[in-house]
């Protein structure tokens, strides 16, 4: 009977090592998972930028253009517009934060 509760506690034993193993394992495979999850959040940030950098490049362009033809109103509007988006953005975000 005594052969019996050592095997049992052999069985025990190896069972808790299983398990502390599938553990361990689980972990890595969250892990791996988290990072493939980050990578694609990373991916999917620089192709925004990229997007962002070649319309504002275009926007500059078109920009240039209309200052170089001598349209002064025209870009007296564009520049009063885009300092007051700057305004408002820059109030909304000190009362944000």
């Amino acid at each position: 009977m005594s052969d019996a509760y050592e095997r049992e506690r052999q069985n025990n034993s190896r069972l808790d090592e299983l398990s502390a193993k599938v553990s361990a394992l689980r972990g890595v495979t969250i892990d791996i998972y988290d990072n493939a999850r980050d990578q694609s959040v990373i991916d999917s940030t620089s192709e925004t930028f990229s997007s962002f950098s070649t319309s504002l490049k275009g926007s500059a362009g078109r920009l240039t253009r209309m200052a170089a033809s001598g349209n002064k109103v025209a870009v007296l509007k564009l520049s009063g517009i885009i300092i007051g988006i700057v305004l408002v953005l820059y109030f909304l975000y000190h009362l944000a934060f």
